[in-house]
């Protein structure tokens, strides 16, 4: 037990010279740094413990009761911004406030006290001051805030897929067998006009002997006198042809029917675009039945490429902009594309949306399912900016440190926009071009401005305290004593 006794006496003492420590620390270090006169050179008189109360002659302090000593002018780095307006407040009443002189809602007349607008600044934050010779050796450095042309850029990877504005799907308008296949190989390329398979057809047959029978008709009867029957031969020859159209026969493979007067066997389908076969869906001696897919052939000469966009770029990206893509193993090679659709939906596991770009692909270097790596570059406009190392980002708002008059340093918040590629954040509103910013040590100087309002909240409150219980026994106001009667003493 005694053991505990002495052990807990050690512990008070140790806790009363932290306090006592502490208020020394505080005192000495906001002393050295006051340095407060005015225009006529008259001495100001302070409060060691309380640093902020400050008056014109000797007297007390009205938070702690320590008789107020002189400040002496000298070279210190830190000075006391003079800007402090009058305000009022009520006695019974502290939270009630007006910048007028009257009274209260009890009928009370308020008093007046000082603020000190130096301070002022987002909340949490102060001002603070540093001379120029001590900012070099904190490593503070200012930028200035100026208007700048501003981009953005994007990078993201890009899957590369086929244009499906390009894609072909081989057909056949009638029923038969493939007799002999030309595009026999998945991946085989293929030239417009080149023969891809010969089918035979009963329908097809059919439909020849009705063509040269038509052109038979129209020949045997172009003598009669009788124009309209002239002309019904004619309109069947002309409907026979259309026929043979209609089911994939080109004007050449008419042109032979009609000089050879032979029917042909097989029908040849010819490719109607140039490309590869993606698809191959057709074996030779296969039947094919009407509207068959039989293969499909594409055109890669033009890619399309699949990028993501996140939700904040999406106000700035749209058709049209230029897109740059690289190949992971080819960095030197370069395709050049432009977006041509942005899908109206996000994808819901990634949480972006897609947009199309349209590649031109010389050489066919570009493939379907290969990744690229691309980049987008969209202008935010000439706009005003300050430096990303400048801005302090707390999660809830944004702010700076901007010289002020005097060797101030002043918080200020500000409203940003997106960051450039270049380390600019745009300004919305708090700065203009001109104002210098901290752009390095502004964490240290955060910390400083962060101390110096917490120590002068807690003052204030103690200051706030004091003056209001000394109201309630001696409350004056400029037109003399007020008069209690109805309030208990």
């Amino acid at each position: 037990m005694r053991t505990i006794k002495k052990m807990n006496k050690w512990i008070k003492f140790l806790m009363v010279i932290v306090i006592l420590g502490t208020g020394a620390y505080f005192t000495a270090r906001y002393a050295e740094k006051l340095h407060v006169h005015d225009k006529g050179g008259e001495v100001k008189y302070y409060c060691p413990m309380h640093p902020q109360i400050v008056q014109d002659k000797p007297g007390s302090c009205p938070i702690c009761g320590m008789t107020l000593v002189p400040l002496k002018k000298d070279d210190s780095a830190v000075r006391v911004e003079k800007k402090k307006r009058t305000m009022y407040k009520s006695t019974m009443n502290p939270g009630e406030v007006s910048e007028r002189a009257g009274k209260d809602s009890m009928g009370m007349e308020m008093v007046p006290f000082v603020v000190d607008d130096s301070d002022r600044g987002p909340a949490g934050l102060s001002s603070i001051h540093v001379a120029s010779d001590k900012r070099a050796l904190l490593g503070l450095k200012f930028e200035a805030v100026a208007r700048r042309d501003l981009y953005r850029e994007i990078r993201s990877t890009t899957k590369i897929v086929a244009d499906e504005t390009r894609m072909y799907k081989v057909t056949t308008k009638v029923s038969g067998w493939a007799e002999e296949l030309y595009a026999n190989q998945t991946g085989m390329y293929i030239k417009k006009g080149d023969p891809l398979l010969k089918i035979y057809s009963p329908d097809l047959l059919s439909a020849q002997q009705e063509y040269l029978s038509s052109l038979k008709a129209a020949d045997r009867y172009k003598t009669l006198k009788d124009s309209s029957m002239k002309d019904t031969f004619e309109d069947l020859k002309h409907s026979a042809r259309e026929k043979l159209k209609l089911l994939d026969i080109t004007d050449g493979q008419i042109m032979k029917l009609e000089k050879s007067g032979q029917i042909d066997r097989y029908m040849m389908l010819y490719s109607p675009v140039s490309g590869f076969v993606i698809e191959k869906m057709i074996l030779p001696g296969q039947k094919v039945m009407m509207n068959d897919s039989l293969m499909t052939i594409s055109d890669l000469s033009v890619v399309w490429g699949e990028i993501d966009i996140y939700e904040s770029d999406l106000p700035y990206v749209t058709k049209g902009l230029h897109a740059e893509l690289t190949l992971p193993y080819w960095q030197d090679r370069k395709f050049n594309g432009r977006i041509t659709f942005i899908l109206p939906f996000l994808d819901k596991d990634s949480r972006t949306n897609k947009a199309r770009l349209e590649i031109p692909n010389p050489g066919f270097i570009l493939k379907p399912q290969m990744f690229a790596d691309a980049t987008i570059k969209y202008s935010l406009g000439n706009t005003t900016a300050v430096p990303e190392s400048a801005v302090i980002r707390s999660g809830t708002r944004d702010y700076v440190f901007k010289e002020g008059s005097e060797d101030s340093i002043i918080p200020v918040e500000i409203k940003i926009g997106p960051l450039s590629h270049d380390g600019y954040y745009q300004v919305m509103s708090g700065l203009s071009p001109g104002d210098m910013v901290v752009t390095t040590a502004n964490f240290l100087i955060d910390s400083e401005s962060s101390l110096k309002a917490v120590f002068k909240a807690a003052t204030d409150s103690a200051a706030d305290t004091i003056s209001g219980s000394s109201s309630k026994t001696s409350p004056k106001s400029s037109s003399g004593t007020t008069d209690h009667s109805g309030h208990k003493q």
